[in-house]
C-alpha cells in the first residue's frame, strides 16, 4: 500500500523524475517553510472557526453573495492537519491518497465548497493574468480539484465551484508600525476532478518502473544538469 499525498501528484505532473527520486529514494529538493503564509492561514482559519461555532456565514460570504456557512464536522481539525488530512484508500489499486484542506463551506443544499487560503504580495493583484502566465496558479486549481475528489470519495456531495481566499500584502503603506495590511481577493474556480484518479494510478505506475527522464522545464533537474556541466569543465570549482 503506497501512501501518496496531494503534493506528490502535483510533483508527478511537474517532473516525474523528481517524483520518482523523492518517493523511491528519499531524495528531494530542499525547500524552506513559508512561515508567514502559515500565519495568514491560521488566522484565516480562526475566523472561519468563529463563524462555524455560531453556525453563521462569514461576512466574506455576504459580501460576495455566497449562500453558505462554514461546514461543521467532527473531523474538520483532522482534515486540516498535515500528514493526516482527508484520505481515500483503494485496496485494489494499492494506494492511500490524501491531502490537508484549509476550509470547507456548506450550501443549504448540503453541497460542500472546498476552499484554500493563499497569501502573496503584489503591487497589483490580477488573478486572470497570473493564471494565464504561471503554472503554479494552475496547480492551485488542481489542488482544489484533488480535494474535491477526496471529499466525493468519502461520500460527500461536492459543489463544482471552489474558492481561493487570497490575501495580498500591501507594499505601499507610508508606515509599517509592525502591522502588515492586506487586500482580500476571493477567486472562484469552476473545477472538474475527473482527472484525479487516473493521475494517481499513473503516479503509482511511475514508481514501479524505471527512473523517468527529467521534465524539460524542471528547475531542479536543470540546475543539476548545469552544475554537472561546470564540474566536467573544472571539477575543482564545485569544491570551493
Amino acid at each position: 500500500m503506497r501512501k501518496i499525498s496531494r503534493s506528490a501528484i502535483e510533483q508527478h505532473i511537474n517532473c516525474q523524475k523528481c517524483f520518482y527520486l523523492t518517493y523511491n529514494h528519499k531524495i528531494k529538493p530542499f525547500s524552506l517553510p513559508f512561515t508567514l503564509n502559515s500565519a495568514v492561514d491560521n488566522l484565516c482559519k480562526n475566523e472561519f472557526d468563529h463563524y462555524r461555532a455560531k453556525g453563521e456565514p462569514h461576512p466574506l460570504f455576504l459580501d460576495h453573495g455566497i449562500d453558505a456557512v462554514p461546514f461543521a464536522h467532527e473531523k474538520m481539525n483532522e482534515w486540516r492537519e498535515n500528514f493526516r488530512g482527508i484520505r481515500y484508500v483503494d485496496e485494489t489499486a494499492g494506494y492511500n491518497f490524501g491531502g490537508a484542506v484549509d476550509d470547507v463551506w456548506q450550501k443549504p443544499t448540503g453541497e460542500l465548497i472546498i476552499v484554500d487560503v493563499k497569501a502573496t504580495s503584489k503591487k497589483k493583484f490580477d488573478w486572470e493574468d497570473t493564471y494565464s502566465k504561471w503554472e503554479y496558479a494552475k496547480g492551485y486549481q488542481r489542488q482544489l480539484e484533488m480535494y474535491q475528489w477526496l471529499f466525493k470519495k468519502n461520500g460527500f456531495e461536492v459543489a463544482p465551484e471552489a474558492y481561493l481566499v487570497y490575501y495580498n500584502g500591501k507594499k505601499d503603506q507610508p508606515m509599517f508600525n509592525q502591522r502588515l495590511e492586506f487586500d482580500l481577493h476571493l477567486v472562484k474556480l469552476e473545477c472538474n476532478c475527473e482527472w484525479v484518479e487516473s493521475s494517481i494510478l499513473a503516479a503509482l505506475e511511475t514508481l514501479q518502473g524505471e527512473m523517468p527522464r527529467s521534465a524539460k522545464n524542471c528547475p531542479h533537474c536543470n540546475y543539476l544538469k548545469d552544475r554537472w556541466t561546470v564540474s566536467q569543465k573544472d571539477p575543482t570549482k564545485l569544491l570551493d
